[in-house]
Parts: structure tokens; C-alpha cells; sequence
């Protein structure tokens, strides 16, 4: 009987040992063997849609329709098709309450009741912040850098107490920095200490949100996240547009890959659209319109409109740790009448045609 034990104890600790060098063989320590970790590749699946126009549409006398022609209440209706979080921009004093601080909240918590998941967009702008314009709010112009990091901080942790975000940016599509002029991206230690606000603030918060930092394209994206790499964020995030960022799928899965590899952090496509039209709806001038701007394999149709979708869906599961896609804008309908010259620039992209009736690019929904 003692001898039967005696071999138990000298077996199991065989085992032990033997469990604890395989542990050895694959640790980082050892160089000949990699080892990738990215435990936010576990996250749900994001199927997203920035309807940041929606509460301002709402104020007008529009009225969406669901597949049978009754009228619908848009939110209602993406959640219903299977969207699961909803993006919405946060401006810091704009000229009017669209986009605002009140406006937001509220739309936040509407989206929150819903089940939601929310993700917000802090552009620390009072209008649009992107690659050609990342003005700082009026109200900062004159700061000095340590007093803006502070501004960045009180503000960013105030929208964090308030709206509760599953998903924040620090800032939107930085390509050339934020904040201008002292956040350029050519004055890297100002750019960086500014970013490092805002991340800090939503650490501090105690909400588990996840961070985005946002890049419009691929062109550079591999330079730009070198230089923020040392930045404590979660998901690497690109704008993929075809008509301003290339018409190669195959160009944008190659840097994503490269960008999950080299950076260990998660991707996620954070803008993108595509037109089922050439025409227009009202007597705003269109972004796109002409069929230069689009990748010769989707014509600008309803069916090709969908089939550029399913093939976002598809690049976004072919990228080893993409989380998803968020389409922008695709409630900008000509809301505001036929023949308003203020009206929608993107009525042409969004996913209900001339006539308020939804499109086929909700059926890119039921997929994967």
C-alpha cells in the first residue's frame, strides 16, 4: 500500500512538472516561440450605426417606413434588424444643441434603456473634427498645454460620470493631431500628453469602457500607431471609405493584419459608407456622385450598396481580431425637404431610398 502511494506522489509530481515546462515553452520569455494575447479579440461582435443626425431629424416632418410602408421609429428599427451598439459624436459648445452636451445625454440614455451598447465620439471640438480641421473649442483657444490637459481631463471624465459609454474615442479620425494649434501631431509631446488626458480620465472614471483611437485610411496608419503606441488604448480604429481612403480590399485587409500583429490590440472599422444612388433628394451638394469615387465591383445601386457591406462584414471576420464595423450616417435622408440647399450632403448612402423606404443593406444585419 505504501508503495502504490509512493508512485502516486512521484507520478503526479512528474505531471506537475511536466505542465509547468509546456507553461515555460510558450511564456514570452522564451524568443523562439511568440505568443499574441489579445484578450479584447474576445469581445462582442460590434454591428454598428452613427446616427448622430437622428434627434435632429426627428425635430423635422420626416417620417422613415419599414419594409411594408408603415412609419417607423428609426431606432426602433435598427435594433429590431440587428444593430447592437450605436455611435453618437459629442461636440463641445456648437453653434446650436445638435450634437451638444444636453443632446447627447439624452440620446445616451435612450439608447442605454434600449439595451444598447453606446460608443461616443468626443471630437473636443464645437463642430467637426477630422484629417482637415481639429480646432480646439473656442472656449480653450488661449490655454496653456497644462491647462488644456486639464480641460481634456474635467471634460472627458464629466461625459464618463454622465453618459456611461461602452466605447469612448479620444478624439476622431487624429490623423494630424487634435486640438490645434497646440495638439498637432508635428509637436509630439504636446499631442500625446493631450491623448494621455483624456485616457486617463476614462480610467479614472471606474467605468470598464473600452478606448478607441481613430485613424482615417490605411495610407500612414502603420506610422501613426508606431508613434502612439506606448498610449494605454484598447482598439486600433480606421475610417475605410473608398472614395477618399483607396479601392482595394485587399490593400485594407493587409494593414489591418499588420496593425492587429505588430500592435497587439483588437481592430475595428470605425466609419464606413457606400451609395445605392448617383442622384439626389434635395439641392445640398453631395459628397459623392460621380462613379470615380467607387470600386468598380459594387455599382451604386441598392443590390450594390448591400454587396458592399457584406463585403465589409466579410473583411472585418477575415481580419484575425477585428471586432466589427460601424456604418456612418445611415440615417442622413433628405429630411429637411426637397429643396433645401441645407439639408443631407449623404442622402444618397444612407439605408432608406428617395422615398423612405428601408434598403436591401439592412439584410447585411442577419449575417455573422
Amino acid at each position: 500500500m505504501a508503495n502504490s502511494k509512493y508512485i502516486l506522489v512521484v507520478l503526479f509530481a512528474i505531471l506537475i512538472f511536466g505542465l509547468s515546462s509546456c507553461k515555460d515553452e510558450r511564456s514570452p520569455k522564451n524568443p523562439t516561440i511568440p505568443v499574441i494575447d489579445l484578450p479584447d479579440s474576445r469581445l462582442p461582435r460590434i454591428k454598428s450605426v452613427d446616427i448622430s443626425f437622428l434627434p435632429q431629424i426627428r425635430t423635422a416632418d420626416y417620417h422613415f417606413k419599414d419594409e411594408f410602408g408603415a412609419p417607423i421609429e428609426a431606432l426602433d428599427y435598427f435594433q429590431t434588424k440587428g444593430v447592437n451598439t450605436i455611435r453618437l459624436r459629442i461636440w463641445y459648445r456648437p453653434e446650436n444643441q445638435h450634437s451638444s452636451w444636453l443632446e447627447v445625454k439624452d440620446f445616451a440614455n435612450e439608447v442605454h434603456s434600449r439595451g444598447l451598447k453606446l460608443w461616443l465620439t468626443v471630437h473636443y471640438s464645437d463642430s467637426w473634427a477630422d484629417p482637415g480641421s481639429q480646432l480646439a473649442p473656442n472656449d480653450w483657444q488661449n490655454l496653456t498645454i497644462s491647462e488644456m490637459e486639464d480641460s481634456v481631463f474635467e471634460y472627458t471624465e464629466r461625459i464618463m460620470l454622465h453618459m456611461k459609454p461602452e466605447y469612448v474615442q479620444i478624439g476622431n479620425e487624429i490623423n494630424p493631431g487634435m486640438l490645434w494649434p497646440l495638439g498637432n501631431r508635428s509637436s509630439d509631446q504636446a499631442f500625446h500628453r493631450l491623448l494621455n488626458s483624456g485616457i486617463k480620465a476614462v480610467r479614472e472614471s471606474g467605468r470598464p469602457s473600452k478606448i478607441i483611437l481613430h485613424y482615417a485610411g490605411v495610407n500612414g496608419a502603420q506610422q501613426f500607431f508606431n508613434e502612439i503606441d506606448s498610449l494605454d488604448f484598447d482598439i486600433i480604429g480606421l475610417s475605410l471609405y473608398p472614395f477618399w481612403h483607396g479601392k482595394s480590399l485587399v490593400e485594407w485587409e493587409s494593414v489591418m493584419d499588420n496593425l492587429v500583429s505588430q500592435f497587439k490590440r483588437p481592430c475595428l472599422i470605425v466609419e464606413t459608407a457606400y451609395p445605392f444612388s448617383l442622384l439626389w433628394n434635395d439641392w445640398t451638394n453631395n459628397i459623392v456622385g460621380s462613379t470615380d469615387q467607387l470600386m468598380t465591383e459594387y455599382a451604386p445601386t441598392p443590390q450594390g450598396q448591400l454587396e458592399f457591406m457584406i463585403a465589409m462584414n466579410q473583411l472585418s471576420l477575415d481580419v484575425d481580431s477585428c471586432l466589427g464595423w460601424s456604418y456612418w450616417a445611415p440615417e442622413w435622408v433628405a429630411y429637411d425637404g426637397s429643396e433645401s440647399s441645407t439639408g443631407s450632403s449623404w442622402e444618397n448612402l444612407s439605408w432608406w431610398d428617395f422615398e423612405g423606404n428601408p434598403l436591401p443593406i439592412f439584410d447585411v444585419l442577419d449575417l455573422q
